[in-house]
């Protein structure tokens, strides 16, 4: 078996990253940075984001496992302490993969070619200097007209991350779906919006139309990218998926209470 690792690239990260790669090696497996059939992720949620990115593109073919180098993440779930004890589960074989899904990005511009891109956990959209101004459609017909701050959409993944902060709902994270959540909407008289979350299934889509000519500041995970010449961008569930190596029950809703109602 071929694998890889990437590292939040701290001392502690790269102690690590040293142990397991020497741990594996020992143990017949073959490091490959290119074409890795397991991704280690040594550091945090953040760090297995840049491996999910930089792997994007053979999803089929790779499984992501992380160990977490400080808090206790929903992606890095292994402890320093049970290195070993991973190491000798990937070098038997005693794992299944669970799969997640992905959230599938298109813009498309009035005067140049259409960009893709995938995201793990949330796409946000803002405008840099005024009010964001979109027409949202739903499924080809007009929703609502947004007027706020910005708008973030979110696979189930992200339900308990940057999704929750802005008041999202949490969604198991096999759930085929996708969420649109508003960031700061102007709701009086004149403007309205639903004023809540929506959480759309795998065969529905969004489309943001923008209403003013203008740039804008798009996150897709941890990238950024200033978009101009916009036309529309559209979201929909990715037929791609995300492919974790489970080595164990991953009790998501006892997860959520600890890290968000337990004073343990």
């Amino acid at each position: 078996m071929k694998f890889s690792i990437q590292s939040r690239r701290d001392v502690q990260s790269n102690e690590l990253m040293e142990l397991a790669k020497t741990y594996l090696q020992d143990f017949g497996l073959v490091f490959d940075e290119e074409e890795p059939e397991i991704v280690l992720s040594i550091g945090g949620d953040g760090t297995l984001l840049h491996a999910f990115h930089r792997y994007s593109h053979r999803l089929d073919k790779v499984a992501f496992v992380g160990i977490h180098t400080g808090h206790l993440g929903f992606y890095a779930d292994w402890k320093p302490s049970e290195l070993e004890k991973l190491v000798l589960s990937i070098a038997k074989k005693e794992f299944n993969s669970v799969e997640y899904p992905l959230l599938e990005v298109q813009v498309h511009r009035h005067n140049s070619e259409s960009s893709s891109y995938l995201a793990l956990n949330e796409a946000t959209i803002k405008s840099p200097d005024v009010t964001l101004v979109m027409d949202v459609e739903l499924n080809g017909k007009q929703f609502e007209r947004f007027r706020g701050d910005g708008l973030c959409i979110s696979t189930p993944s992200d339900s308990t991350a940057y999704n929750k902060a802005l008041g999202g709902a949490i969604i198991h994270p096999t759930l085929h779906a996708f969420q649109i959540t508003e960031m700061a909407s102007i709701n009086n008289r004149v403007f309205r919006t639903v004023g809540s979350s929506l959480v759309l299934p795998a065969h529905h889509n969004c489309v943001l139309k923008p209403v003013n000519d203008q740039k804008f500041n798009m996150t897709i995970d941890h990238l950024q990218i200033t978009q101009t010449d916009v036309k529309s961008i559209s979201f929909n569930v990715a037929n791609e998926r995300v492919r974790f190596a489970r080595f164990r029950p991953f009790p998501f809703w006892e997860r959520v209470h600890d890290s968000f109602v337990s004073n343990e």
